[in-house]
């Protein structure tokens, strides 16, 4: 069964407001969120692997995969669905010799360039953006509008967007073609995490919520 990329979570907790990620990932899961990315920063891997186990816990009880970011080996040991890597990661043939090719490999990309260079080493679906300014990534690059829709045109892998994304633009993206929506903030940091999940998936099927 092909992966549902319409509604991506990447963790954070910093930003979340739960009092355990696990809590936090299972309410987004609830409210529609059909993948989970675990992202998290000043961690040390003793602490990433046993968070990796807990989270596991949640996607495995709902069927959702679950992608690492970053940290292969993590993956590996966890026995993760896949690998999100960026430019400046591993490079992705690498990458996608190390996990194999029954692990799903996604990669970030803001531009065509790296789009095409991203599919032909090996990836499985592409992460674009940010699309829009984003508190989570204080240094990220922007893509216009423009530049993702070139990408789509020439890319056939799925393609989620990130960076920015709320209730005001998830709109956007449905009839261009793009495959979902990964988000933060506008999931996890809200209070009611099932309600924004819910929300945010109706808005990328264009389907408003009264």
């Amino acid at each position: 069964m092909k992966p549902d990329y319409s509604l991506y979570l990447v963790t954070d907790r910093v930003r979340m407001s739960t009092k355990t990620l696990s809590e936090a990932v299972e309410q987004a899961i609830i409210g529609g969120c059909t993948m989970i990315q675990l992202r998290e920063k000043n961690i040390s891997t003793l602490d990433y692997y046993n968070l990796a186990l807990d989270i596991k816990k949640i996607t495995d009880k709902y069927n959702i995969p679950l992608i690492i970011n970053d940290r292969i080996d993590i993956a590996m040991a966890v026995g993760a669905d896949g690998v999100h890597i960026g430019q400046k990661d591993i490079p992705v043939n690498v990458a996608r010799k190390i996990i194999g090719e029954k692990m799903l490999l996604g990669v970030s990309v803001i531009s065509v360039k790296e789009a095409v260079k991203a599919v032909k080493d090996g990836a499985d679906y592409l992460g674009v953006g940010a699309i829009f300014p984003t508190k989570t990534k204080s240094d990220a690059d922007f893509v216009s509008i423009e530049e993702l829709k070139n990408i789509r045109q020439i890319i056939h892998v799925p393609i989620v967007v990130i960076g920015g994304v709320s209730t005001e633009n998830a709109m956007l993206f449905g009839s261009m073609g793009i495959d979902g929506l990964a988000v933060i903030s506008a999931i996890i940091a809200q209070k009611e995490i099932k309600q924004a999940a819910e929300t945010l998936k109706l808005l990328f099927y264009g389907k408003y919520p009264q």
